[in-house]
């Protein structure tokens, strides 16, 4: 190995550990702050090991009300992006180079206009019907950009498909429907799980269009901040932990159920 290799090797080395750091250490902080006695999130001093934040998440009914409220904007916000930006997907795919182009970006300009944008657009548009605020413009208002990236992804994972199975589908006689069914449907699968997955977490941790639409509703984005400023305690801490373990924990088992799958798939 040359010494230019080595030191390209080094220097990729050290990008991985300085982005692995940058990337998981605010996270481990966090966590261990969970466990510090101390009544302001940090882990410097150290004061001790503790439960109880966990004990106090437990008992914070305002925190689990304010979870129940994302969680039902999450699932509503999942019902209409994934099904739309799937047919957004779906009609880019089949225009023309020059028409793709433009309609590609008016459908991608939501994710280049700020949040705060869209949430005071969303609020002054439905207002003059009649329409304040809460959790139908909540979501209205998360949707209305959460729909392109599952447009992308849809479109990503479109690229890679073969016409010609639709073709010999529709030679046999299937109609369209059952095309989509059978065919164009189990081929976009993961791309739909991915992006419902994306649209869950773009919609949790959505606050800048959240704060101007939520109305009397308190989402846990709008909770947290508002806890920032009045109080936060490492409670929080103890519930974004349980959190990241549920996600880890998801993604793992996951991985094990389609690599068993696939195993079983090539016997």
């Amino acid at each position: 190995m040359s010494g230019a290799d080595r030191i390209f090797k080094a220097l990729f080395v050290f990008y991985i550990a300085a982005f692995a750091f940058y990337l998981f250490a605010p996270l481990l902080i966090m966590s261990a702050a969970s466990f510090n006695t101390s009544r302001f999130p940090t882990v410097v001093p150290w004061q001790g090991t503790t439960l109880e934040w966990f004990k106090a998440m437990w008992a914070d009914r305002a925190m689990w009300e304010a979870l129940w409220t994302s969680a039902v904007i999450a699932f509503f916000v999942v019902l209409i992006s994934v099904p739309v930006g799937t047919a957004a997907a779906l009609v880019l795919t089949t225009l023309h180079a020059r028409a793709r182009s433009f309609f590609y970006a008016l459908m991608v300009s939501p994710l280049l206009t700020p949040g705060v944008v869209i949430g005071i657009a969303t609020l002054i548009l439905w207002r003059q019907v009649g329409v304040g605020g809460g959790l139908i413009l909540v979501v209205v208002a998360q949707s209305s950009f959460i729909i392109c990236y599952v447009m992308l992804m849809v479109v990503a994972r479109l690229q890679r498909f073969d016409r010609t199975q639709e073709e010999a589908a529709l030679g046999l006689g299937a109609s369209r429907v059952m095309v989509f069914r059978r065919v164009l449907l189990p081929f976009l699968r993961p791309a739909l799980l991915a992006s419902a997955g994306l649209a869950v977490l773009q919609s949790f941790e959505n606050y800048n269009t959240t704060l101007f639409v939520r109305g009397f509703e308190t989402p846990l984005t709008v909770f947290i901040a508002t806890k920032v400023r009045t109080g936060l305690t490492p409670a929080v801490n103890a519930l974004a932990l349980i959190m990241i373990a549920a996600t880890i924990i998801g993604a793992i088992a996951y991985e094990i159920a389609r690599r068993r799958k696939a195993k079983a798939a090539a016997e």
